[in-house]
C-alpha cells in the first residue's frame, strides 16, 4: 500500500478517536491554551534571572489571584444585576403597552397591545418552567453523583494540566522539533512562525481588547448611574470577539435601560459617548498595539468556526475553534502563495506574452 493511503487512514483513525474522547479531551485542551497563553510571561521572568520553576509558580499565583478577584467582585455583582433586570422587565412591558402601544395604534394603525400580551405570558410561562427545568436539572444531578464527580475532576484538572504544561512548554516543543524530517525542518519552522505569530496576537491580542473594552464600557457606565451597567459592559465586552457585534448589543441594550432609568436625551448622549470613547481607544490604540494586521479573520469566519466546533465536538470544539481557525487561514495563505508562484497561475500569462511577441 502507498504511503500517501497510510497516511489518510492514520488521519481517520485520528478523527476518530478524537470524536470517542470528546469529553476527556476538555481539560488537556483548555491546558494547552492557557500553558500557551501564559507561556511569553513566565520566559520573560526566566530573563529577570528566575528558574522555570519559580516563574511557573509566580505566573499561578498571580493567575490565581486575578481570578480569585474576579470571582469575589464580579459574580456577585453580576448576579444581583440580573435579578433586578428580571424584577424591572414587567415594568418595561407595562410601558410598551400603555404608551408605546397606542402611539404605534395611532400612527400605523396595527393593535401590539394583543400581540404583546401572548409575548409577556409566554415569556412568564417559560420563566416559571425555567425554574422547574433548573431545578430538575440539579436533582439529576444530585443523583447521578458520578457524572457530576466527572465533571468536578475534569475542571480540577485544567490548573493540574496546565502547571505541568508550562513547565515543559520549551521541552515539548524542541521534542517535536526533533521528529520533523530533517529536510522538513525549514519549511516546517517557518509555518509555525507564521501560525504563532497569528494565533498569539489573535488569542492573546483579542483577550486583552475583550478585557479592556468590558472595563471601559462597564466603568463609564456605572459612573453615569446607568443600571445593570457592569452587566452590559461585560456582555459587550465578551461580544467585542467579533468586531463592532460588542459595540452594537452593548450600545443598543445601554440605550434602552438609559431611557427607561431616566427619560432624557442628555443621557442616551452620554451612553453614545461611553461607547464611542471605547471605540476610539480600540482603533487607536488596541488594534494597533495588540492585535495590527496578522489576523485577518473574517466575523464570519469567527462565527462559523465557533459553531461548527461547538456542533462537532461540544465544549472542547468551542475551545479549540479559534485556534484551529487561524492555523486553517495560514496554511490557506501559504497556499494561495504558492498557487500565485505556480506555473499554473501564470501559463496563460506566459501563452499569450508567447503569442503577442514577435
Amino acid at each position: 500500500m502507498r504511503r500517501e493511503w497510510w497516511v489518510l487512514i492514520a488521519a481517520v483513525a485520528m478523527l476518530w478517536l478524537l470524536f470517542q474522547l470528546e469529553a476527556m479531551l476538555m481539560p488537556f485542551i483548555a491546558g494547552m491554551i492557557l500553558a500557551y497563553l501564559a507561556d511569553p510571561l513566565a520566559t520573560r521572568l526566566q530573563r529577570f534571572g528566575l528558574s522555570r520553576t519559580l516563574a511557573v509558580c509566580v505566573v499561578f499565583l498571580l493567575l490565581s489571584l486575578i481570578l480569585g478577584l474576579a470571582l469575589l467582585v464580579l459574580i456577585p455583582l453580576a448576579v444581583q444585576q440580573i435579578r433586578q433586570f428580571g424584577q424591572l422587565v414587567p415594568g418595561i412591558f407595562d410601558w410598551v403597552e400603555t404608551v408605546l402601544a397606542p402611539q404605534i395604534r395611532g400612527w400605523t394603525g396595527l393593535d401590539v397591545a394583543s400581540d404583546l400580551a401572548n409575548v409577556q405570558e409566554t415569556l412568564a410561562e417559560h420563566w416559571q418552567d425555567a425554574g422547574g427545568y433548573l431545578a430538575q436539572f440539579l436533582g439529576q444531578i444530585g443523583r447521578s453523583g458520578m457524572a457530576f464527580v466527572t465533571w468536578v475532576t475534569y475542571v480540577a484538572l485544567i490548573p493540574v494540566v496546565t502547571f505541568y504544561l508550562l513547565l515543559d512548554w520549551g521541552r515539548l516543543l524542541a521534542n517535536l522539533r526533533n521528529l520533523v524530517p530533517r529536510q522538513w525542518e525549514p519549511e516546517a519552522v517557518r509555518l509555525v512562525s507564521r501560525c504563532d505569530d497569528v494565533l498569539s496576537a489573535f488569542l492573546r491580542g483579542q483577550l486583552l481588547v475583550m478585557l479592556t473594552l468590558g472595563a471601559i464600557y462597564s466603568i463609564g457606565l456605572t459612573l453615569m448611574g446607568v443600571r445593570f451597567g457592569l452587566l452590559i459592559g461585560m456582555v459587550a465586552g465578551l461580544a467585542s470577539i467579533v468586531p463592532f457585534l460588542g459595540f452594537i448589543v452593548g450600545i443598543s441594550v445601554a440605550l434602552i435601560v438609559a431611557f427607561f432609568q431616566f427619560g432624557s436625551w442628555l443621557a442616551l448622549v452620554g451612553v453614545v459617548g461611553v461607547f464611542s470613547l471605547g471605540q476610539v481607544i480600540e482603533s487607536t490604540v488596541l488594534q494597533p498595539k495588540l492585535l495590527g494586521d496578522k489576523i485577518g479573520l473574517h466575523p464570519v469566519a469567527v462565527i462559523f468556526a465557533v459553531l461548527a466546533g461547538g456542533t462537532l465536538f461540544g465544549f472542547t470544539g468551542v475551545l479549540l475553534a479559534l485556534p484551529a481557525a487561524a492555523v486553517i487561514m495560514v496554511l490557506l495563505r501559504e497556499l494561495k502563495d504558492r498557487y500565485k508562484r505556480s506555473s499554473l497561475y501564470d501559463a496563460g500569462l506566459r501563452k499569450r506574452h508567447d503569442e503577442d511577441s514577435p
